[in-house]
C-alpha cells in the first residue's frame, strides 16, 4: 500500500469517528430539545419569545442539523466520494458560521431581545380573557414559576380591569389581590441559566469536533484528488 493510501484510510477513519461523534452530539441535542418541549408543553401557547420555549425550538433545529450533517459525512468518509465531502464540509463551514453568527448576537444584543420578548409577551396578554389555550398557559407558568406578570404584577390591570388572575396567587383564595412578587420573564430566564451549564459545555464540545471534522474533510478531499491524480 502507498504512503498516499495509507495516509488517506487514515483520514477516512479518523473522520468517520469525529463525524459520528458529532452525529451522536446532535442525538443528544435534540433529545434535550425534545425533553425541554415536553416539560414547557403547558406553556405552548405562549408566544416563542418566552426564554424556555425558545431554547426548545433552538436545540431541536440545531440537533437536527447536526445529525443530517454527521450523516452526511460519515457516509462520505465510507465512499470516498469527493462530492459528499464538499457538500459536507460546505454545509458544516454554513452552521459553524451560523452558530458563531448568533452567539455574537445574543451576546451583543441579548437586552433588545430581552426587551422584545417581554413586548411580544405582553401583548399576548390581552388576549388571556378570551383564548382558553393562552389562558391555560400562563396560568401553569405563573403557578410553576410563583410568579406573576412578565416583568411586574401590575401587568394584568390593563387587562382583566385592575386585578390579578387567580394563577398569581397561592390556591384556596377566593380572590387575588397582594400576588407573587418575582416577574415570571426573570423567574423563567433564571430557571433556564440553572439548567443549561451542562448543554452549554456539550455544545462547546460539538463546536471543537466540528472544527475538527471540517479539517479533516478538507484533507480527505484533497487526499482522494491526489490519489486520483496519481491513479491517472
Amino acid at each position: 500500500m502507498s504512503a498516499s493510501r495509507r495516509c488517506l484510510c487514515c483520514v477516512k477513519y479518523l473522520m468517520f469517528v469525529f463525524n459520528l461523534i458529532f452525529w451522536l452530539g446532535g442525538c443528544g441535542l435534540f433529545g434535550v430539545g425534545v425533553w425541554l418541549s415536553f416539560t414547557q408543553s403547558e406553556f405552548s401557547s405562549l408566544p416563542l419569545s418566552f426564554p424556555s420555549l425558545s431554547a426548545a425550538n433552538l436545540l431541536l433545529v440545531a440537533g437536527g442539523v447536526t445529525m443530517v450533517t454527521g450523516f452526511l459525512g460519515c457516509l462520505g468518509a465510507l465512499k470516498e466520494q469527493r462530492c459528499l465531502l464538499m457538500t459536507f464540509f460546505v454545509i458544516l463551514l454554513l452552521l459553524v458560521l451560523t452558530e458563531v453568527t448568533l452567539t455574537l448576537v445574543l451576546h451583543i444584543f441579548h437586552k433588545e431581545l430581552d426587551t422584545k420578548a417581554q413586548d411580544e409577551l405582553k401583548e399576548g396578554m390581552k388576549d388571556y380573557l378570551t383564548d382558553e389555550g393562552l389562558k391555560k398557559s400562563w396560568d401553569n407558568v405563573q403557578k410553576m414559576f410563583k410568579c406573576c406578570g412578565v416583568t411586574n404584577k401590575t401587568d394584568w390591570y390593563l387587562v382583566i380591569n385592575g386585578t390579578l388572575p387567580f394563577s398569581c396567587c397561592s390556591g384556596g383564595m377566593d380572590q387575588c389581590v397582594e400576588g407573587w412578587i418575582e416577574p415570571c420573564y426573570q423567574k423563567a430566564r433564571q430557571w433556564l441559566l440553572d439548567n443549561i451549564l451542562s448543554v452549554l459545555v456539550f455544545g462547546v464540545c460539538i463546536g471543537i469536533v466540528q472544527i475538527l471534522a471540517l479539517i479533516f474533510s478538507l484533507l480527505m478531499y484533497c487526499q482522494i484528488l491526489r490519489a486520483e491524480k496519481y491513479l491517472d
